[in-house]
């Protein structure tokens, strides 16, 4: 991947997990890695955990950044989200899967962010 690239998801990341946080949001990890992948931000709010995976984008020529969301990606998500499960020991802790778009657009003075809750579910495929 290309410098500017990472340095762009960084920064992006950055961004939601300060934006997380002023919603209340408690940060439990960042960059959290297993043998399966990654996931961008594990946080808690209240007694739920949250994976949240962060996309960031300068242009829309790729379009929004939540549509990068693929049934892939949501399906590689979710597998690395059990590795930490089990690493941690959490079965049967109530979880959930957000997305953040980050969009640093050059005619915007501050990026806009949302954040959407639940974007997608477990595949049942993966259910103990």
């Amino acid at each position: 991947m290309p410098e500017s690239r990472m340095k762009l998801g960084t920064k992006g990341e950055k961004r939601a997990a300060k934006f997380l946080k002023r919603k209340g949001y408690k940060i439990i990890q960042r960059n959290y890695r297993c043998k399966l992948g990654e996931i961008d931000i594990i946080a808690r709010q209240s007694d739920t955990i949250v994976f949240v995976e962060v996309k960031t984008r300068q242009t829309k020529d790729f379009g929004a950044p939540q549509d990068a969301i693929t049934a892939a990606k949501k399906n590689h998500i979710s597998k690395v989200a059990l590795c930490y499960i089990k690493d941690k020991n959490l079965m049967g802790q109530s979880c959930r899967f957000d997305v953040v778009a980050v969009d640093f657009s050059p005619q915007s003075r501050k990026p806009k962010i949302d954040h959407i809750e639940n974007a997608f579910e477990l595949s049942r495929r993966y259910i103990y």
